[in-house]
């Protein structure tokens, strides 16, 4: 079983600040960041000072603070940060930061490290709205990406004063996922993110559906969604479109994903449907009810007497997987095309959690599931391990017939980029194909 560490424990980290209100937010991520196990260095523009001191950065990363080429000139700071770091991220990246990294700049300590960093960096924009949208910071931020630098979508929400709209600074868990995800993803002898997935549209569902008996009252399960989250992170990191269907989960969207949000098992079936023929891969990771109550009470259930106990019937919810493999099969039938002709969802991902059970083990009951769902791929682990929002996970990956395919254990960003390698290799140059 291949062991995968967190991408961020024991990496060096290399934050910059540029100038902006949302500067604040990055003391957050500095925090998330060395609490993880990161050694981080802090690298304010002067202009972001004005913000946030330099004694905030010193005393939360336990390193001095430098905003200038022209301090330690003898280490040649600029280009051995730029050179030593395996992240560089930028919380938050103003227009103007943008503008002069586009341009080569090199007049301050941030920008200079950035010239050296290359496809190390990631940055988080955060401005007005007007300025996000202005041709110019579209451009910088188009020419940005094509050399390699990931540029952050920035979140729609309240601005500066009553405004409101795309320019907010995500989220501060929502890059930390996103620094984990780029730390842990494979990468090429540039030091770059592979973009094995880049232009595919990838579907993912994640979280718990839940299902109603009474206006108060529902039938759920553990999952919390973190899986499916970390897919989303890591596949985005790869270069993907990413939609996401999630199913009662109270985490931040990850920046560039479309979100859906569901409630049931009917729900989500629902949304899958209607996404899947555009999708590229679908990875059904969400934990989807198997029963919904026969009958939902219109009105609360009451206690009528002390040993008054009422029998919910329940019957069967749509099984979505199945469902998925079933529509892909009917289309390649209708168009007369021979099993291996591209259909979308080219790629197919289930995932089985099991406990054993009937004289049987997991692994077992999973193998049979694969055979049975007849997805490309079945991620199988063992739930009895108390996997359930925890941070980390061990997964066995099936094919088809059961058979193995590979293995992982780690944090589950590391665990979902070894899903997303299995989907990669699978998707190959089709997810081009018109």
């Amino acid at each position: 079983m291949t062991q995968i560490a967190d991408g961020i424990r024991g990496a060096r980290v290399l934050l910059g600040v540029s100038g902006g209100i949302a500067a604040y937010k990055a003391a957050h991520v500095v925090r998330g960041l060395v609490a993880s196990g990161a050694d981080v260095r802090v690298v304010p523009t002067a202009s972001s000072l004005e913000f946030v001191g330099a004694a905030t950065w010193e005393a939360l990363s336990h390193h001095p603070v430098t905003t200038s080429v022209f301090e330690d000139v003898d280490e040649v700071a600029h280009v051995r940060l730029g050179q030593e770091a395996d992240l560089v991220l930028v919380v938050p990246a103003t227009a103007d930061l943008l503008a002069r990294v586009r341009g080569g700049r090199a007049d301050d300590l941030l920008s200079a490290t950035l010239l050296m960093a290359g496809p190390r960096a990631l940055l988080a924009p955060a401005m007005h709205t007007e300025m996000w949208e202005n041709p110019a910071t579209r451009e910088n931020v188009a020419v940005l990406r094509e050399r390699g630098v990931r540029v952050l979508e920035p979140a729609v929400g309240r601005l500066t004063g009553p405004d409101s709209g795309p320019g907010r600074l995500p989220e501060p868990e929502a890059i930390l996922d996103a620094a984990r995800a780029q730390l842990t993803a494979p990468r090429d002898e540039h030091g770059a993110v592979v973009q094995d997935l880049g232009g595919a549209r990838v579907l993912i569902s994640a979280g718990g559906t839940r299902e109603e008996i009474d206006p108060v009252r529902f039938l759920a399960n553990h999952s919390s969604g973190k899986q499916g989250f970390a897919l989303a992170h890591a596949a985005l990191a790869r270069g993907a479109e990413v939609t996401l269907i999630a199913a009662n989960v109270d985490l931040e969207t990850p920046p560039g994903a479309r979100r859906v949000e569901v409630l049931s098992a009917a729900e989500l079936a629902e949304a899958v449907a209607a996404e899947r023929e555009d999708a590229d891969a679908l990875v059904m990771a969400a934990a989807v009810a198997d029963f919904t109550p026969a009958e939902r009470a219109e009105e609360k259930i009451k206690k009528t007497g002390e040993d008054d106990v009422p029998v919910l019937a329940l019957r069967r919810t749509e099984d979505v997987l199945a469902a998925s493999v079933t529509d892909r099969r009917q289309r390649r039938g209708e168009a007369g095309a021979p099993a291996g002709t591209r259909v979308n969802p080219h790629v197919i991902v289930g995932f089985a959690a099991e406990t054993g059970g009937e004289g049987r083990t997991s692994l077992e009951l999973a193998r049979e599931k694969a055979r049975r769902k007849q997805a490309d791929l079945l991620v199988f682990n063992d739930v009895s391990r108390g996997v359930f929002g925890a941070e980390d996970t061990a997964i066995e990956i099936l094919d088809a017939e059961g058979a193995d395919v590979d293995r992982a254990e780690g944090s589950k960003t590391a665990v979902a980029h070894a899903v997303l390698t299995q989907v990669a290799s699978r998707l190959g140059n089709v997810r081009w194909t018109p």
